[in-house]
């Protein structure tokens, strides 16, 4: 017997529907390519949506086809992604810091039919849009005054593009299962993978984000995404945003330490969400400077392990709680927040500290356990190393256009390529990635724990952890370290600060003092680039 409730499928322009009706005045706030700052609200993103959709639709894009976004966070961009999928079309958000080869692969892959961009990117655009046989016509997120002289095919100011449709439009009916959102991996090694989100998963993703124990948002928070759109749904800030009414401040492309404190005191932010490098631009921006902020009560810090040390400044020091989370373009992204349950309520001073360093706790939806190589279930016990793998609704079981049966295991569970720990609290902890583990004499060594220890010492600014080769222990960890600015790092004090932090047999035996330590275009630690540069090095004495 099945129940009697009405069929009402989830799907994304309901979000900016009821944004429209239920917080049409709440404001949409962006820093703009041009220039000045944009005001609008989610009465006028939903309008202008479905003029998105209608224009789209007398294009000839249909449902199911790709339109990709190469652009900042700005509300051209938002209202962008709520017209193509009322149209039944798919976004495919493109990471503008691929390297141009890997922007050509992804969208000849997707198929893309209409590329829409901001300024910035199209003379990216113009370098390699002969190799761009698919794209039928540019949009440039700006107006005619503005609208530069460019070769891309049968480009047009997004401004007059739009004016060219009214807005009497209804969206698309569609399955809830639909393909909506289209997002390729980084990419380190090989061709990126395409992740095809669908209605449904989106909305049940965000909804699930929006808890008190992750993103806590409500009508009365005001939210800065700092991460960007095209980094998986910015973690699905635009969709549970005007799912809750919040008002939206979007940063456009100044993401320096000072730009962020100055929106965030400005438009009086209480959360925001970013990578662990902006947060660090932010810390040394308050510290240089002997700022305070004003009105931030929340920062969710994702994309790579967040230092201790950095959440203990921010904690301790600025009166900020700082939600550590974890998760991946496979999972929509987000897939653990460290917010502190109940039971935990009395844990206090460097306990609480070490507790936040973790990655958290998987909240409704997703499904975690960890294995061995066999597949064999790990107990959690905070101690136990073992492969990271997960479920849930918004998990993907496959990429786009990929023959990758067996993708999944036998329990239909997906290997995330992390190793990690669960306490007994259900608290998850990630070790490293599998390729970047550290084998040293058949055990195993956390790079990331190193990492972060190091980088607590005060004279370094950033650090990273690789293993070398050895002739007796297989490998052993080499600390890669670049000094905070006017310090100078002396590795024998780096390696002593650390001495009584950890076992004995996971110090480093070496530490190179580097200028700068190379990023992928997610920001994360690009440790394939690592081994090349150090692929010839040894350790003294072998």
């Amino acid at each position: 017997m099945q129940g009697l409730m009405q069929d009402w499928p989830l799907l994304i322009h309901r979000i900016i529907d009821h944004a429209g009706i239920q917080f049409p005045g709440r404001e949409v706030v962006s820093r703009s390519i041009e220039g000045p700052t944009h005001r609008t609200d989610y009465g006028a993103i939903r309008a202008r949506s479905l003029q998105v959709a209608q224009r789209l639709g007398r294009q000839g894009v249909r449902a199911g086809d790709r339109v990709a976004t190469l652009a900042w966070n700005t509300w051209r961009h938002l209202e962008s992604w709520y017209g193509i999928t009322g149209l039944g079309a798919i976004y495919h958000t493109v990471n503008p810091r691929l390297f141009p080869e890997q922007i050509v692969w992804i969208i000849n892959h997707a198929e893309d039919r209409i590329v829409m961009t901001d300024l910035t990117f199209v003379p990216l655009l113009e370098s390699i849009a002969d190799r761009l046989p698919g794209v039928e016509r540019y949009i440039v997120f700006t107006d005619a005054a503005h609208m530069p002289a460019t070769s891309l095919k049968n480009a047009v100011a997004y401004e007059d593009w739009l004016q060219e449709a009214d807005g009497d439009f209804r969206w698309v009916e569609l399955d809830e299962k639909s393909a909506a959102g289209l997002c390729y991996t980084s990419g380190t090694t090989g061709h990126p993978k395409g992740v095809l989100y669908s209605h449904r998963s989106n909305v049940l993703h965000s909804m699930s984000l929006a808890n008190p124990d992750c993103l806590g948002l409500s009508s009365r928070s005001v939210v800065l995404p700092v991460v960007p759109l095209f980094h998986a749904n910015s973690w699905s800030l635009a969709f549970s945003c005007p799912m809750y009414g919040a008002k939206l401040v979007m940063p456009g492309m100044r993401l320096d330490g000072a730009s962020i404190f100055e929106l965030m005191e400005s438009e009086a932010v209480t959360m925001a969400a970013g990578v662990p490098t902006v947060w660090l631009m932010l810390l040394q921006h308050l510290q240089k400077e002997g700022r305070r902020l004003s009105t931030l009560k929340r920062m969710l810090v994702g994309g790579s392990a967040c230092p201790r040390a950095m959440i203990e400044a921010f904690e301790h020091d600025y009166g900020i709680e700082v939600v550590h989370a974890w998760g991946m373009t496979e999972m929509s992204p987000i897939g653990s927040c460290g917010s502190i349950k109940a039971q935990l309520s009395h844990v206090e001073g460097n306990a609480l500290i070490d507790l936040k360093a973790k990655q958290g706790f998987a909240f409704f939806g997703v499904e975690m356990k960890i294995t061995d190589d066999a597949g064999k279930s790990l107990p959690w016990d905070g101690k136990t190393f073992g492969r990271l793998k997960v479920s849930g609704f918004a998990v993907t079981r496959g990429y786009y256009g990929i023959d990758d049966a067996g993708l999944l295991d036998a329990d239909g569970f997906f290997d995330t390529g992390d190793v990690a720990t669960i306490d007994q609290d259900g608290y998850m902890q990630i070790t490293d990635r599998s390729k970047d583990v550290i084998k040293s004499g058949g055990e195993w060594i956390s790079s990331i724990e190193l990492e972060n220890l190091a980088v607590a010492h005060p004279d370094v600014h950033e650090a990273a952890v690789i293993g070398v080769a050895h002739p007796r222990w297989d490998e052993r960890p080499l600390l890669i370290v670049v000094p905070k600015e006017g310090r100078t790092v002396d590795a024998a004090t780096v390696l002593a600060f650390m001495q009584d932090r950890i076992a004995k047999w996971w110090m480093p035996d070496d530490v190179q003092v580097v200028d700068e330590i190379p990023h992928t275009a997610t920001g994360k630690i690009n440790k394939l680039k690592l081994r090349e540069i150090f692929g010839a090095y040894r350790f003294p004495g072998t």
